[in-house]
């Protein structure tokens, strides 16, 4: 990891909140991710299972977690399993945890290697009536490769059947959505680091660059400021790849008199990032240009001042499609009648804005939120509205992160990141 440790305290804490919602005499069991392979002896680099490392901080393979708050042997109330580390695998991959370290990094005291698991699990299963298991339960997954997870409980439901079973997920969603104040300090981390990328591009970017040497600039930037990367694949789209929402080949030359779309985020400490913002390949803005950007801009605007604590996610959007609607119709791209005839479950405005305007956000991109709940203080969303105009070769998007606050408007964690016009001009004439 190239991020500065992270306070065990926060890990602690997030371990105590998940355990006051356990039934009584329960434990529960997470998994760390496998290390995915690609082909021969190459592999995907390693990502954690973010759920176990929200209540652990543990960032490696082959661990696993359990949380067993009744259970009889305080020393095993809290248990890491962790991979055996040795000298050898010290040379080869780079020292692992050892149990003095895994204390330092969780707060856990009781840490057992790998191959003792069997044998504790045994008595502790024995001692307990139910057990939360982990699967991946977030609204937009679509999991074909078997996890970690998978495999585990499908093994642990053979050898002991007659438990009851539980799921992570309806009270994970629950916490993870509402951040602690040392995950909203890793947030703005990254939102910063995102920040110190843009800036070196805008003083980048002029006719004939390719767009793939934009996304360098950032991975460059990224990485000298330890973040642990990008926070997910990035879209670099100039003229008409940005009107493609997920666009992500970034092989194309940008052209002057159009406009790059680029949608980046840097991940540090597991916590992600999510920007969007559009410039003029030749650092000056059309007429037309400005008009489609300062309509989504003011959508933005308008759209953050409703991320209040109590408002509801569904309405939200809907609002959010009439602030849209009323730009597009001062911009004629829609008419009145087209409005008044609009099928209720796909409006006129979808035509040029067809995606959502926000998403939960943290340790995932595309974080868990329980969307049929109330905003909350603590919670932290994108707004990205666009207007997406393919005839044109034109496709705007602004995208910042958002805290909610008990009161008043949220706090705009990517305020310090040029967006309006003036700006973004200036800094691409090098002022």
């Amino acid at each position: 990891m190239k991020y500065h440790p992270i306070d065990s305290k926060l890990f602690v804490r997030n371990r105590k909140k998940f355990s006051e919602h356990m039934v009584p005499n329960s434990m529960a069991i997470l998994n760390s991710n496998d290390i995915y392979p690609i082909s021969a002896d190459s592999t995907m680099p390693f990502q954690q299972q973010r759920d176990i490392f929200y209540l652990s901080g543990v960032d490696q393979e082959e661990s696993v977690l359990v949380i067993f708050p009744d259970c009889p042997k305080e020393k095993n109330r809290e248990i890491l399993f962790l991979k055996e580390t040795d000298e050898r695998i010290a040379v080869w991959e780079g020292e692992k945890l050892t149990k003095e370290k895994a204390l330092k990094t969780s707060g856990i005291k009781t840490v057992y290697w790998l191959h003792e698991m069997e044998k504790v699990l045994f008595e502790l299963m024995t001692q307990a009536e139910s057990v939360y298991v982990n699967t991946n339960e977030h609204y937009r997954a679509n999991v074909e490769t078997e996890t970690r997870d998978a495999r585990f409980i499908k093994w642990l439901k053979g050898k002991y059947p007659a438990h009851d079973y539980r799921r992570c997920q309806p009270i994970l969603q629950r916490l993870r959505s509402v951040k602690e104040p040392e995950e909203i300090a890793l947030i703005q981390k990254a939102c910063d680091i995102t920040e110190k990328g843009f800036k070196r591009v805008l003083g980048f970017v002029k006719p004939g660059v390719m767009e793939y040497e934009i996304e360098a600039e950032y991975i460059h930037e990224f990485i000298r400021n330890r973040a642990d990367g990008f926070a997910y694949t990035p879209i670099v789209g100039s003229g008409y790849n940005a009107c493609v929402l997920h666009y992500i080949e970034n092989n194309q030359e940008c052209k002057a008199g159009d406009m790059i779309l680029m949608d980046v985020g840097a991940s540090y400490g597991n916590y992600a990032s999510d920007m969007t913002r559009c410039i003029p390949v030749s650092g000056k803005f059309t007429d037309r240009q400005k008009e489609i950007y300062n309509a989504v801009l003011r959508v933005k605007n308008a759209a953050a001042k409703m991320l209040v604590p109590g408002n509801d996610w569904a309405e939200y959007h809907v609002e959010v499609g009439k602030l849209m609607t009323k730009e597009l119709l001062k911009l004629k791209l829609i008419t009145q009648e087209e409005v008044d005839k609009e099928d209720p479950d796909w409006p006129a405005y979808k035509k040029y804005f067809m995606h959502g305007t926000s998403h939960h956000m943290g340790l995932d991109t595309h974080d868990y939120g329980i969307l049929t709940e109330p905003m909350q203080a603590g919670m932290v969303f994108t707004v990205e509205p666009g207007i997406y105009l393919p005839e044109e070769n034109l496709g705007i998007r602004l995208e910042d992160d958002y805290l909610i606050q008990e009161k008043g408007e949220p706090i705009n964690l990517m305020k310090n990141i040029p967006i309006e016009i003036e700006e973004i001009e200036s800094w691409m004439a090098g002022n």
